[in-house]
């Protein structure tokens, strides 16, 4: 479905035309719910997506970030689009990618700034925030290559639509199936004021009553994204366990 059929959808659901809900209010206000839609899909993929890994196919690049490190600096922020880091790495001074490891400093048994207070070749990162990582050590320029020295692989958010692209009317929304849910979704904040007895109904639809028993189109979201791995052979393996 385009933009332009998700609005039609939206504005069916709602009982409204383009008089009672003219372009101009929804590049104003629906596009809020609607791009919250989005970005909630997106989280219920990433969460289901295994190793098959889900990117919103109207990105024109690729989920990874690369960026030039300072000497004895340790914290840099990313991209706030960044769902979950998959891995980060550290470029050596041959030109190496090295992978580093997460580590939690509320479960690191030390203080990790008295540990490596030497600049040096980063071995772990510590996730501060949402968009910030602190590398232990900081790097030094003796041991790591600074400039595009620094990667990330990630999970990211939807590509959410702009004002432009509503009025255009010819983006999709970016993954693969039930494109409908956003107008389900969208027109519940809208019913919530001017047709309450939808809402339930529209709810039930979508399948988001109860988080941990999902249903109907978000179900079918999640167990589309879960199975995608059928290219990848399984097999069963054995436990070797030594006796003696």
């Amino acid at each position: 479905m385009t933009i332009t059929h998700l609005i039609t959808a939206i504005r069916n659901l709602c009982d409204s035309d383009s008089t009672s809900m003219p372009m101009a209010a929804i590049t104003d206000a629906e596009v809020i719910w609607l791009n919250e839609s989005c970005k909630r899909v997106a989280a219920w993929i990433i969460n289901a997506d295994g190793t098959a890994q889900f990117d919103d196919t109207n990105y024109t690049d690729f989920p990874i970030g690369t960026y030039t490190m300072v000497a004895s600096q340790g914290k840099y922020s990313f991209n706030d689009k960044v769902l979950q880091l998959i891995n980060v790495q550290v470029k050596d001074v041959n030109g190496d990618w090295v992978l580093i490891q997460p580590i939690d400093q509320s479960e690191y048994d030390g203080v990790l700034e008295q540990d490596f207070e030497t600049d040096g070749m980063p071995v772990y990162y510590d996730r501060l925030s949402d968009d910030t990582i602190k590398l232990y050590p900081a790097p030094s320029a003796t041991y790591a290559t600074l400039t595009s020295g620094l990667r990330l692989y990630f999970k990211r958010t939807a590509s959410v639509f702009t004002a432009a692209e509503i009025t255009a009317g010819t983006k999709e929304p970016g993954f693969a199936i039930n494109h409908e849910i956003l107008a389900y979704m969208t027109s519940i904040p809208y019913c919530l004021k001017y047709h309450k007895d939808r809402v339930a109904l529209y709810q039930a639809r979508i399948g988001d009553l109860d988080p941990d028993n999902p249903t109907g189109m978000k179900a079918e979201i999640i167990n589309h994204y879960s199975r995608r791995e059928k290219d990848k052979r399984k097999q069963m393996t054995l436990k070797q366990t030594p006796f003696r």
